[in-house]
């Protein structure tokens, strides 16, 4: 799928509100693992991309969205979390890759991890950090891009099933961009 992938501006995200709504939703309802249980109620959405419009204003945070050329809709995002303690400031944490249901198996997941690793790079950020729900697809994709797996946490988070589940942490080292 031919996207167009930007960096979102606090402006531009609350402008983009009601997209981003609905795909938080979808990601919720279709079994995704980012800290919501479904149902998730759109005002608890709304107050999420709030929260990240905030941290994308105060300099701590990079969204990305993914949009197809002939079409605004988002289909995709991810995130980047700075961190902000002096003796961090080479770390980012990757977070919120989010892939509308009825886009996935086309590449954005890929094609948003690279726009990301890009932007940490720019940022001067070369280790990245990720969890992920143990056993899920995305591991498949965070592995075949070069992360690596630090090991498993059990019982880290409840799942839409009712059961706790493990979670699965990866780093990645990636190459500081070159003056």
């Amino acid at each position: 799928m031919n996207v167009t992938i930007s960096n979102l501006s606090p402006e531009e995200i609350q402008r983009l509100l009601p997209q981003l709504v609905a795909l938080l939703q979808d990601a919720v309802a279709a079994g995704a693992s980012i800290g919501f249980l479904p149902p998730l109620a759109a005002a608890d959405a709304t107050d999420y991309w709030v929260g990240v419009a905030d941290a994308v204003q105060a300099g701590h945070r990079v969204l990305l969205v993914a949009q197809p050329e002939n079409d605004p809709v988002v289909q995709a995002t991810v995130q980047l979390d700075l961190a902000t303690k002096p003796n961090a400031l080479h770390r980012a944490e990757v977070a919120k890759l989010l892939v509308h249901s009825s886009a996935r198996r086309q590449g954005l997941g890929r094609q948003l991890i690279a726009a990301i690793e890009e932007q940490a790079r720019q940022l001067g950020r070369t280790t990245l950090v990720l969890d992920t729900r143990h056993g899920d697809v995305a591991e498949q994709l965070y592995q075949q891009a070069g992360f690596e797996l630090v090991g498993l946490i059990p019982e880290y988070f409840l799942n839409n099933d009712g059961q706790l589940h493990a979670t699965a942490v990866y780093y990645k080292i990636l190459a500081a961009v070159k003056p």
